[in-house]
């Protein structure tokens, strides 16, 4: 009997195969102690040790960034600035100078310090650091135990599926991506360093899938689907078959993209639609261009400071900025500002530990907190505003003092560039993401104050009903079509309308058939989904008549339930769209 675990999608793609259980980790370390003769070949042993790391290190960023990029590349800085730290280096020699111990017990004994207080001062949920801290210890360690670095990451090289409690970036960049079908571990989240890679190698992966390695072995089939973050085990004929079907259709939506990415997102009866984008690093934009993206719609920039020891410089924004801008002419970009915090912890912040770090210190309120990194980034998108309709996003605003305060910024900003003769655009748009209850019931108010809107389906199903959208858990209470849900993106559609200014949903709300249609029956006509689902969405937008949307609508607002939603739209949906072909990645909001 087959076995059905949900999990956090991190990289799209559905693969089938058996699975190899990737046991990986810290080895084990005796305790020993030496004679003082002793001492200082030791301290020579870990400073050989540690300059290999280095080298290694540096070989595998070096070929990380000739085969994926700048970007990936930089995801091993933490690493290699952990090989540089006093707090490392001098305490492991202390212990081998005061305590007698060996190299390696010494170095184990200061990174488990480190990770000990690193686990205490750090919020739980980031674990990036933790996993880096792990990658390192793990390789000086075999180095000096004179054990191997693990290998070939399928075992005998046939392709399978791995499996595992948590992946390190340097596993990941060793992977060969035609024997590496998919990943599937217990920890990591979409912003893991590892699934960063996997992406960018193009290898389905699933995150966050509860005590996953003691429910399955070494051969045993499986299933991947990284689109929707599910691993099915032991699956049966049936599961083969609706899968199959599936990965057909993602095969047919490949061959139909050329021809789907020229036509215009139109309903039947000729409402047009804004499909734009939503990109997490700027070598995105080239994809979401082919994929017929109409602008971008969110691009997060946390890519810029994620692992990161330093802030980043103004003129590496701006050129990021630039770069997304470029791709899209004479249409809209709107770049989100640094949404920090929650499960983002750049290094150089020093975040506070939070009993909850999504109600906590982030977002927009970081960035008022810390202007010396909220003005370069300020300047770096005014500067990019010269190169297009680059617009200003702010995340998790709840209160209109706090868009006043970024217009005072903003002003600030722009009378120095003036000063510095650095062009810039004056007429750009400033708006904000509605991503709370609070925001979506003070909409009039704060409409007062913005350029436009963007609503953040997935924070704002969250923050309303309550419900950890990263705990797979709960995912089967996690509902975007809850009554409550809908009546607030209707609010919030309404008091734009009437205030004359852009509501747009940028999040995975929008990529779903029926989320889609809810939204234009909503009067909401400004979409932005992950690039990949572009294609899938404007076809379904011209399936059918913008009236038959508005009447859907109408009733699902009138309805007491979330079933009752759903029904409303599957029957004004009717037989215009197959919505078989997303029954899996939607179970929660389709009726079988």
């Amino acid at each position: 009997m087959s076995t059905v675990r949900d999990g956090l999608p991190v990289s799209e793609g559905i693969s089938f195969g058996p699975v190899r259980i990737l046991r990986w980790g810290v080895p084990d370390v005796p305790h020993e102690t030496i004679g003082e003769e002793q001492i200082e070949s030791e301290v020579a042993r870990f400073h050989e040790a540690r300059d290999w790391a280095q080298r290694r290190l540096l070989e595998i960023q070096e070929g990380t960034e000739e085969r994926l990029g700048s970007l990936e590349a930089r995801i091993f800085e933490p690493q290699l600035l952990m090989l540089e730290d006093t707090e490392v280096l001098e305490g492991t020699e202390r212990y081998i100078r005061e305590n007698r111990l060996t190299a390696a017990r010494a170095f184990h004994w200061r990174m488990l310090e480190l990770q000990a207080l690193w686990v205490r001062t750090a919020n739980p949920m980031v674990l990036d650091r933790l996993n880096d801290l792990e990658d390192l210890m793990s390789r000086v360690l075999r180095r000096l135990l004179g054990l191997p670095e693990p290998g070939d990451m399928t075992g005998n090289g046939d392709p399978a599926i791995l499996v595992a409690r948590n992946i390190t970036p340097s596993l990941t960049v060793q992977m060969d991506p035609e024997h590496t079908l998919g990943i599937a571990t217990e920890q990591g989240t979409r912003t893991s360093h590892w699934a960063i890679l996997a992406r960018s190698m193009g290898i389905p992966a699933v995150a966050g899938l509860v005590d996953l390695t003691g429910l399955t072995e070494d051969g045993e089939q499986a299933i991947v689907d990284g689109r929707i973050g599910r691993i099915v085990l032991n699956p049966d004929e049936r599961d083969r078959r609706v899968y199959q079907q599936r990965k057909v259709r993602i095969r047919e939506w490949e061959d139909e993209l050329a021809a789907i990415a020229r036509l215009d997102a139109v309903t039947l009866d000729g409402q047009p639609v804004a499909l734009r984008a939503n990109l997490d690093i700027p070598a995105e934009a080239h994809r979401a261009v082919e994929h017929g993206a109409e602008g971008v719609g969110l691009f997060r920039t946390e890519f810029l400071v994620v692992g990161r020891s330093s802030m980043p410089q103004e003129e590496e924004q701006y050129e990021a900025y630039r770069q997304v801008a470029d791709a899209f002419p004479n249409r809209a970009v709107v770049i989100r500002t640094f949404d920090l915090g929650g499960d983002k912890f750049p290094m150089f912040l020093h975040m506070p530990a939070e009993e909850n770090p999504f109600l906590g210190w982030r977002a927009i309120r970081v960035c008022l907190d810390r202007l010396e990194l909220f003005r370069p980034q300020l300047r770096a998108i005014l500067r990019a505003t010269a190169h297009g309709d680059v617009r200003i996003l702010l995340p998790l605003v709840n209160d209109v003092e706090e868009v006043v305060r970024v217009r005072e910024l903003l002003s600030e900003e722009e009378d120095r560039l003036r000063r510095d003769g650095i062009p810039f655009h004056s007429g750009y748009k400033l708006g904000i993401l509605v991503e709370t209850p609070a925001a979506a019931l003070d909409a009039a108010e704060l409409a007062r104050h913005c350029d436009f809107f963007s609503i953040g389906t997935n924070d704002l199903v969250q923050y309303t009903l309550a419900v950890d959208r990263t705990n797979a858990r709960l995912s089967n209470l996690y509902n975007p079509f809850h009554p409550s849900v809908v009546r607030q993106i209707h609010q919030v559609s309404r008091v734009a309308r009437a205030a004359g200014i852009e509501v747009s949903v940028c999040g995975e709300l929008a990529a779903n058939p029926l989320g889609a249609f809810l939204l234009l029956g909503l009067d909401i006509t400004a979409l932005s989904v992950a690039w990949p689902s572009l294609p899938e969405v404007k076809k379904v937008i011209r399936s059918f008549r913008i009236e038959v949307a508005r009447e859907a609508a109408r009733k699902a607002l009138a309805a007491p339930t979330s079933a009752a939603v759903t029904s409303c739209l599957v029957e004004g949906l009717g037989d215009a769209v197959d919505l078989s072909a997303f029954s899996g990645r939607w179970s929660l909001s389709i009726p079988s």
